[in-house]
């Protein structure tokens, strides 16, 4: 699928400014709509939108399509009528450039338990049929996901594989009477859902008004210790015995790393998948297509082949390729969801079966300008070596940020990007957004820590670490009007800016003259 030219920004949700802790999808959300129509951008991509885990990496959630509930704007519950000023007055939070998750899970869920409270006793019938409206439309993975969560804290946030063999295995009466105890749990979490899809949807629709569209991020693999894993076993290949996972992710030793990197997931049994028509992988796409305009493939390669290592293993050494599903997967998908608006992460050991396959759908690559001097003029990262239907970053949530890579550069790297400049910058930042907005490339997205020119404080992930990351947020201010001016300058200057804005119905009925009285 080829997209216009055009650009926009990279921020996660959790990384925006307010007073709770963590940013969430409520009035700095909007303000950051505002930015984005004022530097005349046209996407604002996020990371994955899951339930976070061990380690709040949204590339490891409870549930590959339930939304986070940490993102849920407790101010507008407030004007809901679900809590109170009162209910928010006793919340302590640091709110600096970091998320302290372990203070936002503590004072943020016991708030959302109370909401879910409220509604019980206060909603009204237009309310109650919203909320099963939501039940209707996510019913492929909202059930199993409340109960899944709901045995967690039954049982302390042991993961699943290591509950009582009934619970494990899911037989049909201990399911049935776990249900009934936890009844009210269960609930909590489906309103938790129903809050999320609220919300987001608001906002989404606010953006979409505007002329923004949302790239989101779908992950190729899903944790252990989800509700996925849990419901569909048979989809993974597990340990039949204790629920472990037979096979994990990962991928095999490079420059970068002698062991490779253990991911740990279970790895797909891809001719189950296949066999059921890949109907789960249908529903998921569906589920975050509902979400999202435009959905950004995490480790696109894996679908052509992947890398697998055996239970037991401490690193990936002793794995070994496989085929992946290869273009009947992705057939299947437009087959019952129609052409796909997907972005390929295409990055890492690329093959030419891989591009074959990206090619085939027109899915547009990855093009990181961070990887573009490291070696000659055949890098296929550099300007002059991209073509129209990729999308180009300064950098991504895996890398430094601009500022922190120019500073840890080689001297022979630094050269080289300073000989293609022609001088040596003063704010590699802007030479890199300059550089990326330039390119041929149809689509451009900058992270917004490049946009401020932020240093290595402000990354967001360092892979291969468990601890400490996805915790950077903006501050109130940052994003100045000249700030946006001067984007939109660089937008219009190389040729990226949007078309024409629609209009807000207000503004458009304003706007029509009135009738001569004669």
């Amino acid at each position: 699928m080829h997209f216009p030219r055009s650009c926009g920004l990279l921020l996660h949700p959790t990384s925006l400014p307010g007073g709770h802790g963590i940013g969430d999808l409520g009035a700095a959300a909007r303000e950051f709509l505002e930015f984005l129509v004022a530097s005349d951008q046209q996407y604002w991509q996020v990371l994955p939108l899951g339930p976070t885990g061990f380690g709040n990496s949204p590339y490891m959630c409870y549930s590959a399509m339930a939304g986070n509930p940490l993102l849920i704007s407790l101010d507008e519950l407030v004007k809901k009528g679900w809590l109170t000023a009162a209910d928010l007055a006793g919340l302590k939070f640091e709110n600096g450039d970091r998320v302290d998750f372990e203070a936002v899970i503590s004072q943020k869920l016991p708030l959302l338990r109370l909401a879910a409270q409220r509604f019980q006793s206060q909603a009204t019938p237009e309310d109650w049929q919203a909320f099963r409206d939501f039940q209707s439309l996510a019913h492929y993975w909202l059930p199993t996901y409340a109960l899944f969560m709901a045995l967690k804290d039954h049982h302390e946030g042991q993961p699943w594989y290591e509950w009582p063999a009934p619970l494990r295995d899911r037989e049909p009466t201990a399911l049935a009477a776990i249900q009934a105890l936890l009844k009210e749990r269960i609930f909590e979490y489906e309103f938790q859902q129903f809050l999320f899809y609220q919300q987001w949807h608001a906002l989404k629709e606010a953006a979409n008004q505007q002329g923004i569209q949302i790239i989101g991020d779908i992950p190729i693999y899903v944790a252990h210790d989800s509700a996925d894993v849990w419901a569909f076993p048979q989809f993974f290949e597990l340990n039949p015995e204790t629920g472990a996972a037979a096979l994990m992710a990962g991928v095999p030793p490079d420059y970068f790393s002698a062991t490779g990197q253990l991911w740990g997931n279970p790895i797909y049994n891809w001719k189950a998948l296949a066999a059921d028509g890949y109907s789960w992988w249908i529903e998921r796409f569906r589920a975050l297509l509902s979400y999202m305009d435009i959905i950004r493939v995490d480790h696109f390669r894996g679908f052509q082949s992947y890398w697998q290592v055996p239970e037991g293993e401490e690193t990936a050494v002793n794995g070994e390729w496989q085929p992946g599903p290869g273009a009947a997967f992705f057939e299947a998908l437009q087959a019952a969801l129609g052409q796909l608006p997907i972005l390929a992460e295409d990055l890492g050991d690329i093959t030419p079966d891989v591009i074959a396959l990206r090619d085939q759908f027109q899915f547009p690559g990855m093009k990181i300008l961070q990887f573009a001097f490291g070696g000659g003029s055949d890098n296929p990262f550099l300007p002059f070596n991209q073509e129209r239907n990729c999308v180009v970053y300064t950098g991504t949530h895996d890398n430094d940020t601009t500022v922190g890579w120019y500073r840890t550069l080689s001297d022979w790297e630094r050269q080289r990007l300073i000989d293609y400049l022609g001088y040596t910058p003063s704010e590699p930042h802007w030479a890199l957004i300059r550089m990326a907005l330039g390119t041929v490339a149809n689509q451009a997205i900058i992270p917004v820590q490049d946009l401020l020119g932020l240093d290595s404080h402000a990354r967001m992930n360092f892979p291969g670490t468990g601890a400490g990351n996805w915790t950077w947020r903006l501050t109130a201010g940052q994003l100045t009007p000249e700030l946006a001016a001067h984007l939109k300058h660089l937008v219009h200057l190389f040729g990226r800016q949007a078309p024409p804005r629609p209009q807000p119905v207000e503004a458009a009925e304003e706007a029509v003259p009135e009738k001569d009285p004669a």
